[in-house]
């Protein structure tokens, strides 16, 4: 599982992939995403200065991606905001769990950490845009009357 950083970093910036290169405000992100504004401008500055998103201050300011959405992974987020899931670790919290020394966990959570990790290289930041398009399209739709429609649950 993503920390809440990385978290709620792929959420704004799936949020921010859906203006089309537009500024937005980290107030607006913010709101909409349901991240607590000051914690969403730290991570926002942090994620200025590792080049994956542009600042601009002033009238027309607000922030925009620094590359394409699907240039960006969710595995770039938790690697730059030094999230857990990208370090190898023990599940377990065994300082000398390895291959050589494994505790009862290791087989397991080494294959389920690779496909984790695997999935997270995969999944870039236009996927959760689209996720954040579909959330929007039927909460448009629920709002002017009409149903939900889909296969799925997003």
């Amino acid at each position: 599982m993503l920390g809440q950083a990385a978290g709620y970093a792929t959420t704004a910036l799936g949020y921010l992939a859906t203006a089309g290169g537009s500024p937005m405000l980290v107030k607006e992100i913010a709101e909409a995403c349901s991240i607590p504004g000051p914690y969403l401008a730290k991570i926002v500055n942090s994620l200025r200065r590792v080049g994956l998103v542009q600042t601009q201050r002033g009238v027309g300011g607000g922030v925009t991606l620094a590359r394409r959405p699907q240039e960006i992974t969710i595995y770039e987020i938790a690697e730059l905001l030094a999230d857990p899931i990208v370090h190898r670790r023990c599940m377990l919290g065994v300082a000398e769990c390895s291959d050589e020394r494994a505790c009862p966990a290791h087989r397991f959570w080494c294959e389920h950490r690779d496909q984790t990790i695997a999935f997270l290289k995969n999944t870039s930041v236009a996927d959760f845009a689209a996720f954040e398009t579909r959330r929007r399209t039927k909460l448009v739709n629920l709002t002017r009357g009409g149903k939900a429609t889909g296969g799925h649950a997003d």
